[in-house]
C-alpha cells in the first residue's frame, strides 16, 4: 500500500470517528454513532496490519481473538451500575498498551533521532500514569479501595518529587541514549507511583472529573505513541479521544464550580468540617421532624407539578425501571412530571440519562441542572431516589467541605419533598445533609425498590 493512499484512508477513518463522537451527543443517533466510530476503529486496526505487512503474524491474530473475546464477555457480564468502574479500566489499559509500545520502542531504539526517542519515553510515562490512576479509580468506584480521599504525609511534596522524577525519566533518554534502560525503569516507577499518588487523593465528588481526566491523558498517551511509532493515524485517534476528554473535564468543572488545578492538587478533597454523620445521631434527628403530620398519599394525589431527581442508590438498587413507572403512573392521574439530571449524579458523566433511557423515560423529560433548577419553587412535590450530595445545600454553606462551591439542584425549594435513600448516612463526599431535617421532607429508608414501589401503590 502506498503512502497516500494509507495517508487518505486514515483521513477518511479519523473523519469518521469524529462523526461517531459528534452523533452521540444526540440521545437518537447516540447508538449510530457509537457503531460508526466501532466500524472505523476495526478498519483502522485492518489498515495498520495491512500497511506495515504485519497481517500474516500469528500471535497477533491470537492475541487480538483474546482480546475481542474478553471484551464480547465483559459487553455481556458487566451491570450498568459498574459501567463507572469499566469505564475507568478501559482507560488503563489504553495508557499500558501506550506504555508498552513506547517501552518496545525505546528497547529497540536502533534508527531513531531524538524526537522519537523523546516521545517514546513520554508515552512511557504518561502510558503507565494513566494506567495505574485509572486502576486506582476503579477500585475507588467498585469499593476495594476506601472512597474517602486517602492523603498521605507530605503528599504534596511526594506528588511534586515524583513528577519532576517522570520528567527527568524522560531527559535521560536523551543524556543517557546507550543506557535506555535506565530511562527506562525510571519512567516505570516514577510514572506509575505519580498515577496512584495523584489519584488517591480525589474523593468521591470529584471523581466524574478523575475520569474524564483520566480518558484524556489516554488518547494523550496513545497520541504521543503515535508520534514516536510514525503512525499519523494512532497520532490522530489519539488526539481525537485527548481532545474531547479535555473538553469533557473542562465541562464537568465548571458544572461543579471547581478549578481543574485545585483537583489535581487535591484542594477540593479536604476533610469536611462538619464530618460525616453518625447514623445514630442522623436516626435521632430523623425522629423529631413531624413526618407522620404529612400525609404522603394525600401529597402524591394532589402533586400537580412533580420532578423526580435520580442519583447513585437508584443504579445501585437497579430502579430505574420502577421510576419509570413511578413517573408514567403520575402523568396518568394527571401530574406533569420531569426528571432533574445533575452533570455529576452517579459516577461518570451521563449515568443517568444512560440509565433512564435504558428505562424508556422519554429524553425530553431529562433537564439539565441549569434548565431545572428554576422550577423547583413552583414545584408541588420532588421525589429524590437515591441521591445525596447533588441536592445537599451544605454546598452553599459549609465552607471547608469537599462539595462546598457545587451548583446543586435546588430540591430544597419544592413544596413538599419525598426521599428514598438507603439510609441516613452522608452520601459520598461525607458531608451531612441537613435536607433530611427540614419539616416539609419525608424519608422513606430502604432498598429503592421498595420504597418506589410504596409510592406506586400510594397513587
Amino acid at each position: 500500500m502506498s503512502d497516500i493512499v494509507f495517508y487518505i484512508l486514515c483521513g477518511i477513518l479519523s473523519v469518521a470517528v469524529l462523526i461517531g463522537i459528534a452523533m452521540m451527543s444526540k440521545v437518537k443517533t447516540a447508538v449510530t454513532g457509537n457503531r460508526i466510530s466501532a466500524i472505523a476503529m476495526v478498519c483502522a486496526i485492518a489498515l495498520v496490519l495491512v500497511k506495515y505487512e504485519i497481517i500474516s503474524v500469528l500471535s497477533l491474530w491470537i492475541c487480538m481473538a483474546l482480546g475481542l473475546a474478553i471484551g464480547i464477555l465483559w459487553a455481556y457480564k458487566v451491570k450498568m451500575i459498574e459501567m463507572p468502574q469499566m469505564v475507568a479500566l478501559l482507560n488503563g489499559f489504553g495508557g499500558i498498551a501506550s506504555a508498552i509500545v513506547g517501552t518496545i520502542l525505546m528497547v529497540d531504539s536502533s534508527g531513531m533521532n531524538s524526537f522519537e526517542l523523546i516521545t517514546a519515553a513520554l508515552a512511557l510515562v504518561v502510558g503507565i500514569a494513566t494506567f495505574t490512576g485509572s486502576m486506582v479509580a476503579a477500585g475507588k468506584l467498585h469499593k476495594v479501595i476506601s472512597q474517602k480521599p486517602i492523603i498521605l504525609k507530605n503528599h504534596q511534596l511526594i506528588t511534586v518529587v515524583l513528577l519532576i522524577l517522570s520528567v527527568l525519566s524522560v531527559v535521560l533518554a536523551i543524556l543517557l541514549p546507550d543506557a535506555l534502560f535506565v530511562s527506562i525503569a525510571a519512567g516505570w516507577i516514577a510514572g506509575g507511583l505519580f498515577g496512584i499518588v495523584f489519584t488517591v487523593r480525589v474523593g468521591g465528588a470529584d471523581m466524574p472529573i478523575t475520569i474524564s481526566l483520566l480518558n484524556s491523558l489516554s488518547g494523550v498517551a496513545g497520541s504521543i505513541a503515535g508520534m514516536a511509532a510514525n503512525n499519523y493515524l494512532t497520532v490522530a485517534v489519539g488526539g481525537i479521544v485527548g481532545a474531547s476528554g479535555l473538553l469533557l473535564t473542562q465541562i464537568m468543572c465548571r458544572s461543579m464550580n471547581r478549578r481543574l488545578g485545585d483537583i489535581l492538587l487535591g484542594k477540593t478533597t479536604v476533610a469536611s468540617s462538619g464530618g460525616a454523620t453518625k447514623k445514630d445521631s442522623a436516626e435521632e434527628s430523623a425522629d423529631e421532624k413531624p413526618e407522620e403530620s404529612l400525609d404522603l398519599a394525600g401529597i402524591i394525589k394532589a402533586a400537580k407539578r412533580v420532578i423526580i431527581v435520580p442519583g447513585y442508590g437508584m443504579a445501585l438498587a437497579q430502579a430505574q425501571h420502577l421510576v419509570s413507572r413511578l413517573s408514567e403512573a403520575l402523568e396518568k392521574k394527571g401530574a406533569t412530571v420531569d426528571f432533574a439530571i445533575h452533570p455529576v449524579a452517579g459516577r461518570m458523566p451521563g449515568h443517568m440519562n444512560v440509565l433512564l433511557a435504558e428505562a424508556n423515560v422519554p429524553y425530553e423529560k431529562l433537564k439539565e441542572m441549569d434548565d431545572i433548577n428554576p422550577e423547583f419553587a413552583n414545584c408541588d412535590l420532588a421525589i429524590v431516589v437515591g441521591a445525596n450530595d447533588v441536592i445537599n445545600p451544605a454546598a452553599n454553606t459549609a465552607e471547608g467541605t469537599p462539595i462546598y462551591g457545587m451548583p446543586v439542584l435546588n430540591v430544597e425549594q419544592a413544596k413538599h419533598i419525598v426521599i428514598c435513600n438507603y439510609d441516613l448516612n452522608p452520601g459520598y463526599a461525607g458531608v451531612e445533609n441537613a435536607l433530611y431535617k427540614k419539616k416539609n421532607v419525608i424519608m422513606k429508608l430502604g432498598d429503592a425498590k421498595e420504597t418506589v414501589s410504596m409510592l406506586i401503590d400510594l397513587i
